[in-house]
């Protein structure tokens, strides 16, 4: 798997509205995330990041619900996302709205957050897509040092592999709102074209059985039955 570690500081944005198009990008989000919220349930949700505290979670089932971050205004914790301050498998879902784009090494931080979620937890995150408009800017020199194209924008393939990797069965893998400079996305491309969308939204649950068991050897599963096919090999090599 290509490392995703990077040397280079991020600096996550303090609120949606730091961003370019950031409100349309929030309002987009949260119409997406309207119909999970009924359906996840448990004691805790995190909403780890500035911009996972800004998002509205009023209708989740989970009512106790904990802002946490390095700084911000409208933080519950103050602690560093890659050591958080919970016991193992204390958490019911965890909420990362493009918290991987601004660290720069979210192996570690999928890590962490896989230590404090419970068996069969909710993992809900967002990220930017590289194959879209607004991941075009990245390939511009001029646009490169700001936001958002100075963040990290991971294929969703990638994500995908490196739930994969953590034994995560994923329930949805969307991309929507295609045109970034309109607030509603651009209503007919997002519906007809949503792989060019510049916002990626994955939901996810922690698994402890392999998704995809290994098959049983048939002696190991029944000896009596090996010894019947090894005759009936031994009856038809005979003349």
């Amino acid at each position: 798997m290509k490392p995703a570690q990077t040397l280079h500081q991020l600096t996550s944005p303090y609120s949606w509205s730091e961003l370019p198009w950031g409100e349309y990008y929030r309002e987009a989000l949260e119409q997406q995330l309207q119909p999970w919220w009924a359906k996840l349930f448990g004691f805790h949700l995190l909403k780890i990041g500035n911009l996972s505290a800004a998002l509205d979670t009023e209708k989740c089932a989970i009512s106790h619900q904990v802002n946490v971050g390095i700084a911000g205004n409208n933080l519950h914790v103050l602690a560093d996302p890659y050591q958080l301050p919970f016991a193992a498998k204390s958490v019911d879902a965890c909420l990362l709205a493009h918290t991987l784009a601004y660290t720069d090494d979210p192996h570690r931080l999928l890590r962490e957050v896989d230590r404090v979620m419970i068996d069969d937890g909710w993992l809900v995150f967002s990220s930017f897509n590289p194959l879209s408009l607004l991941g075009l800017g990245k390939l511009l020199p001029g646009l490169r040092k700001r936001q958002p194209y100075v963040s990290r924008m991971f294929t969703q393939m990638r994500l995908l592999d490196w739930l994969s990797l953590l034994n995560y069965e994923v329930l949805e893998q969307t991309r929507f709102h295609v045109l970034p400079w309109q607030r509603t996305g651009g209503t007919f491309l997002s519906t007809h074209l949503p792989a060019l969308g510049c916002l990626s939204l994955i939901v996810a649950r922690k698994r402890t059985l392999p998704l995809t068991p290994t098959p049983m050897k048939v002696g190991a599963r029944n000896p009596s039955l090996s010894r019947a096919v090894g005759a009936t090999k031994s009856y038809r090599k005979l003349p």
